[in-house]
């Protein structure tokens, strides 16, 4: 294993474990604001808009073309429409602040979270990797939108589950095992693509990777920005989120 094998899974491990931070924050914060949320998620969002278009599109096209690089780009939003469809990725935290008290319901809701973020946090894994795999600042550029969005989602797991066990080491314990699945995916990502990558593949793998994370952001993280209708507060995490991170890019 090269060091940029290794580094790519440092980052995407940070990335993944980026939860537990959220874990954290929700033992001292166990309700947060629905501005809080609602920023948060529209930052998260435009961060992934911004890298997607401006780094990951654009050096798929420059690689294996326009056509092939828009191509990948449909097919990564394709292949997690059908895991949304197949495995719905439901954000518990925006029921628990609203209308969902039975503690039944909530304890199952809360574990059907955990697993679901676990699953779509898998393929965020190859997205640092194949990243970080052409481009250590790219890499870094995506670990970077990839924690902060998971921030909040470790707390959408550690919320519900401490508020029905009362237990922080439960809380963060699933909230941990939720962002683990990232550092796994890259890890066997890694092993089947080493021997095979090189300019065509990371191209295809880019292109796909930036479909996955606009489907992320437009189908997860604004509809549920804006559903907590505090207004401007969505579009203005998003316009934040997008001018820090093309700030980022042009230091990097």
């Amino acid at each position: 294993m090269n060091s940029t094998f290794l580094f790519a899974m440092l980052l995407t491990t940070l990335a993944g474990l980026s939860t537990t931070l959220g874990s954290i924050i929700s033992i001292f914060y166990r309700k947060p604001s629905q501005e809080y949320m609602a920023f948060t998620m529209g930052f998260s969002a435009g961060i992934m808009v911004m890298i997607s278009f401006v780094e990951l599109l654009r050096l798929g096209i420059e690689t294996i073309g326009f056509i092939y690089g828009n191509l990948a780009f449909f097919m990564g939003m394709g292949i997690l429409f059908v895991i949304d469809v197949l495995l719905p990725h439901i954000y518990i935290l925006e029921k628990y602040n609203s209308k969902d008290s039975s503690n039944s319901r909530l304890k199952k809701a809360s574990i059907f979270v955990a697993l679901g973020i676990a699953i779509h946090n898998f393929p965020e894994g190859i997205t640092t990797f194949v990243g970080t795999m052409k481009d250590v600042d790219i890499g870094i550029a995506l670990a970077v939108a990839i924690a902060l969005h998971n921030i909040p989602e470790g707390i959408a797991v550690s919320v519900p589950v401490y508020a029905v066990t009362g237990s922080t080491r439960k809380a963060f314990l699933w909230s941990f095992l939720s962002g683990i699945s990232e550092p796994i995916g890259a890890f066997i990502a890694g092993i089947i693509l080493m021997p095979f990558l090189n300019d065509t593949i990371i191209g295809w793998m880019l292109s796909m990777v930036g479909g996955f994370m606009v489907f992320i952001a437009f189908d997860e993280l604004l509809p549920v920005s804006q559903s907590y209708r505090k207004e401007h507060i969505s579009i203005i995490g998003v316009m934040v989120g997008m001018i820090l991170m093309s700030f980022s890019l042009a230091l990097l």
